[in-house]
């Protein structure tokens, strides 16, 4: 019953997250797919290290899809071309069944990560900022009290 809860709040934040969250939570996942990978790798699980490695490029591939060429220029093209450079160390290592193929695309995925968190954090910085400004501009707001 509580996986059932816990699916339903996922779901829920999910459907209400802005596109930035929705990036860090398509990294986070597709981080612990590949730490899953990699454990069922070494306990010599092969179905469910495969799994884990589909899934891992599932999400990698959802996120090449949603990249906007039109706003990103080259800095896109990059981050596509390193998308495709994941995909195929997951494949290496699922063919290979070899850990560091997934050991560098974990640590990639890492590391685009921790860069979408900081630009979540900065975003919401600025969110909060211009609230406060909003917030402050209309506590100074002009009171009539003679009317």
């Amino acid at each position: 019953m509580s996986t059932d809860f816990r699916g339903a709040y996922e779901k829920s934040a999910i459907l209400a997250a802005d596109p930035c969250r929705l990036v860090v939570l398509l990294y986070r996942a597709a981080v612990d797919a590949v730490s899953e990978a990699r454990g069922r790798l070494a306990a010599g699980a092969i179905r469910e290290r495969s799994q884990a490695i589909t899934r891992a490029c599932e999400i990698v591939a959802e996120l090449a899809l949603g990249v906007d060429h039109s706003k990103g220029g080259e800095i896109s093209r990059n981050l596509v071309e390193l998308y495709d450079y994941i995909q195929r160390l997951l494949a290496q290592g699922n063919a290979e069944q070899a850990d560091a193929p997934l050991a560098e695309a974990e640590q990639l995925l890492k590391t685009l990560l921790e860069a979408w968190e900081q630009a979540q954090a900065a975003a919401e910085q600025a969110g909060h900022a211009g609230a406060a400004v909003a917030t402050e501009k209309q506590s100074y707001a002009p009171v009539n009290v003679t009317g």
